[in-house]
């Protein structure tokens, strides 16, 4: 190379060392508005995956690195966070949810945990005893094992503790419903009424309603009941926030309802009052769709399109649960070979509905259960695909609880996601007495598969689909490497082929659930330009026995910068120090 134009391209290099040190140093020399210091911080970043401090700008992180790189974006007026050696991750996404609903659930009669008739009674009886003025009895969690032998309650047992009030209480999964006497008697449901599309309205030997519901039969009842006014919708959402950034959660995807709400969220912005990020799908019944239910979709996604608040996404359901009989199966069910579940939708419908969402460029979930719905939805999207030509879409399958060994690398191939709710395989007597049994130990042996998914190149988002458990994600994390419940059972795990690292479970709440929700270059982990969502825990998760995992409790939930929940436990700043 000739002298003249060597020493012009060391210039050009030496003016590029320069400007580059230029820009870090003005970086530097302006200072952060919180510091996070003496910190373990996991960032779930790849190329930096542990730091010891992070500088934080407004709402964004300007650095990570060690406690004396960060050091130089102090200031007087900066506010310092010493995390006193805790462990630091990125902020939890609750990848399936329904938040208003769970909200609304959190004033009700709550059942879980309630194993035992007279337990359900109790409770039953008391909130009625303890709020005289409610027209109507509502709740949510009774499980199916309650009610042997056939796994489904009746009205007798409601009749006996509130005869004088409609009394509606939801099953833990939200697939089938129980009401007393006075409940069906208000909605009409008699020996002559016939079961809505989708539904079942159980019956006893003479034909009479029990009052089990399963599926869309409940709402043949929840039509009846008065819906609660904005104000109590507000109310129920403060305190819903408060419980999800309390559990370190920073943002929801939610799977349907909240979509109808979402000027109550706006509303909660406006006031300063959302400390929860959340991206909402329109929920889509058969038969499809229609010109006014797409205006409706692109005007979300035109009016709320934003960090805080965000539509572009549809959810619809394949099919139910297995405990029900009602996921659709490739096979009939192991306990009852009269029943192989049902398909909500007509299949080519369902295909060309999925094609002209995708065609819109609109994210599309499909809730999908039996491994007859799992397969349907991955047909669709790959048609979708081909039709539209479309790349990186990102479709997603929610749930996946059975799955045929053919379809689970059709996954990675095809780029759908798998967005799974590790609660729902907790072993149980639910699990491994109803579901296990219901479908049989072939297929029993591929249960909740989010490690042949992963391994297959499929990207795992995960979720709680509160209100069905809890939305606190500690058991669900557990749940996720363990594969056993609290107490250690089963011995060596349910399935345990299927349980994932610490790391790849943390990766699915937080960097994957970016992915799913389309956000990965702005949230899910912890690294210069993304926004400052973060959480500091009471205990090191990965110095302790996986067994301590679930009781892990969140001292610190900071959401784009500022501190929206700080628990009791949580330590003063030492002396000197300024308090976020």
């Amino acid at each position: 190379m000739p002298f003249p134009r060597l020493c012009t391209w060391f210039s050009f290099l030496l003016w590029c060392v320069v400007g580059i040190a230029a820009s870090a140093a003005a970086q530097s020399s302006q200072p952060a508005d919180v510091i996070v210091t003496n910190a373990r911080i996991y960032t779930v970043n790849p190329q930096q995956a542990w730091a010891e401090a992070i500088a934080i700008r407004a709402d964004k992180i300007v650095a990570v690195g060690d406690k004396a790189k960060i050091e130089a974006y102090r200031a007087s007026a900066t506010k310092v966070i010493d995390a006193g050696g805790r462990l630091v991750l990125p902020g939890f996404t609750d990848c399936h949810i329904h938040f208003i609903d769970g909200s609304l659930g959190l004033t009700r009669v709550d059942l879980n945990g309630a194993a035992t008739v007279a337990e359900i009674q109790k409770r039953v009886k008391a909130y009625a005893d303890a709020h005289p003025n409610e027209p109507w009895v509502q709740g949510m969690g009774w499980t199916y094992p309650t009610f042997k032998p056939t796994g489904l309650p009746d009205k007798k047992i409601l009749d006996e503790v509130v005869p004088d009030r409609p009394v509606y209480l939801v099953a833990f999964d939200g697939h089938s419903s129980w009401a007393n006497s006075k409940a069906l008697a208000i909605a009409g449901i008699d020996r002559h009424t016939p079961d809505p599309p989708n539904g079942k309205i159980v019956r006893d030997e003479k034909g009479e309603a029990t009052g089990a519901l399963k599926e869309a039969a409940g709402d043949l009842v929840d039509a009846k009941i008065p819906k609660p006014t904005r104000p109590e919708r507000l109310d129920a959402l403060r305190k819903g926030i408060h419980e999800a950034n309390k559990a370190g959660l920073v943002r929801v995807h939610s799977a349907g309802q909240d979509f109808e709400y979402l000027d109550l969220y706006n509303e909660l912005r406006q006031q300063g009052e959302l400390t929860l990020r959340l991206y909402a799908a329109y929920f889509l019944d058969p038969p499809g769709l229609t010109p006014e239910i797409h205006r409706k979709i692109e005007d979300a996604r035109r009016q709320y399109n934003d960090e805080w608040i965000s539509g572009g996404v549809v959810k619809t359901m394949l099919d139910g649960v297995v405990e029900a009989h009602t996921a659709a199966m490739l096979a009939p069910y192991s306990d009852d070979p009269s029943q192989s579940g049902k398909l909500f939708w007509d299949p080519e419908k369902y295909k060309a509905a999925v094609a002209d969402l995708d065609g819109r460029g609109l994210q599309v979930f499909t809730h999908a259960i039996g491994d007859k719905a799992v397969r349907l939805a991955l047909d669709a999207y790959q048609n979708a695909a081909e039709v539209n030509h479309t790349k990186d879409a990102r479709p997603r399958i929610e749930h996946i609880e059975t799955i045929s060994a053919q379809d689970i690398e059709r996954f990675g191939k095809l780029g759908v996601i798998a967005s799974m709710q590790p609660l729902h395989s907790y072993p149980d007597e639910d699990t491994l007495g109803i579901w296990a049994r219901n479908i049989g130990p072939e297929r029993a042996t591929r249960p909740w598969v989010w490690r042949s998914i992963a391994q297959k190149g499929g990207v795992l988002a995960f979720g709680s689909d509160w209100p069905v458990v809890t939305l606190n994600p500690w058991r669900g994390v557990q749940t996720a490497v363990t594969r056993q419940t609290a107490e250690g059972e089963p011995a060596g795990g349910f399935v345990p082929q299927q349980r994932l690292s610490l790391e790849d479970t943390i990766r699915a709440y937080t960097l994957g659930a970016a992915f799913a929700g389309r956000r990965e270059k702005t949230e899910g982990s912890l690294e210069p330009g993304k926004l400052a969502d973060f959480i500091v825990l009471d205990r090191d998760l990965f110095k302790i026995e996986p067994s301590e995992i679930g009781k892990t409790e969140v001292l610190l939930t900071v959401v784009g910068g500022k501190v929206v929940y700080e628990s009791p436990n949580w330590k003063s700043p030492s002396a000197g120090e300024k308090k976020q």
